[in-house]
């Protein structure tokens, strides 16, 4: 049995050999590589919608971490900035089977309440470093010809700490972890903004962004090139 790393070391002890989605699961319920595992329900691992008929998803999204409702149901993206993001997929002609879901740090990290809802607290990077082997072996089973991530968590776990979305929002880049990673903003940053004129513009720059992904996987498919920024 792999030893349980103390806090703040990485979870690469924990990842078992030959991994398969279930093996990385399993594995990762019992995750304390990070403090998170204490403020966290549970852990929320990636899922890919109708899976056993699905086959292998060809574009992952990367997000930050678990929400409230995503923490309390233990699966990704069921909250409103799921919805949201489902709905843009729908839009831009993304088969929502094809796309597996994860996030860079797989506990739900909250700092208040507000009512009964437990407010996000942004990761800190040791602890997005600690959960990053759990994505790295997500990365490594299903081998996505396109990876998104949703928000500068994400973008600056897989692409660097100098990495910044709004700068390069939209663009596909070469990754080592995949064929083509793109970046944009996280759906619930959206959903934050005050007035109604800003979360259809910031919507509209979003599903602008989606469109790049879907002629990316349609390029893709019929085996024409691809063309990335270094």
């Amino acid at each position: 049995m792999p030893r349980r790393p103390s806090s703040l070391e990485t979870a690469a002890p924990l990842i078992p050999e030959s991994p398969t989605l279930d093996k990385l699961r399993e594995a990762a319920a019992g995750c304390r590589a990070c403090p998170l595992w204490r403020t966290g329900t549970q852990t929320v691992f990636g899922e890919q919608e109708d899976r056993p008929r699905a086959g292998q998803p060809r574009v992952m999204f990367v997000g930050e971490q678990p929400g409230d409702q995503e923490d309390r149901a233990g699966r990704p993206f069921v909250g409103p900035a799921g919805r949201l993001l489902d709905e843009a997929l729908e839009t831009v002609g993304i088969d929502r089977r094809q796309v597996y879901v994860t996030n860079a740090v797989k506990h739900f990290k909250w700092g208040e309440m507000q009512g009964k809802k437990r407010i996000h607290a942004k990761p800190a990077y040791g602890e997005i470093r600690a959960c990053k082997p759990w994505l790295e072996a997500e990365i490594r089973v299903f081998r996505p010809d396109v990876i998104v991530c949703l928000g500068a968590t994400a973008a600056q776990a897989l692409l660097g700490k100098d990495f910044r979305v709004t700068k390069q929002r939209g663009q596909p880049l070469h990754s080592e972890y995949a064929r083509v990673v793109v970046a944009t903003v996280h759906p619930a940053s959206i959903l934050r903004a005050p007035k109604a004129e800003d979360r259809h513009a910031q919507l509209k720059a979003f599903i602008q962004d989606l469109r790049v992904v879907a002629d990316l996987l349609n390029g893709l498919e019929v085996g024409e090139g691809v063309s990335a920024h270094p």
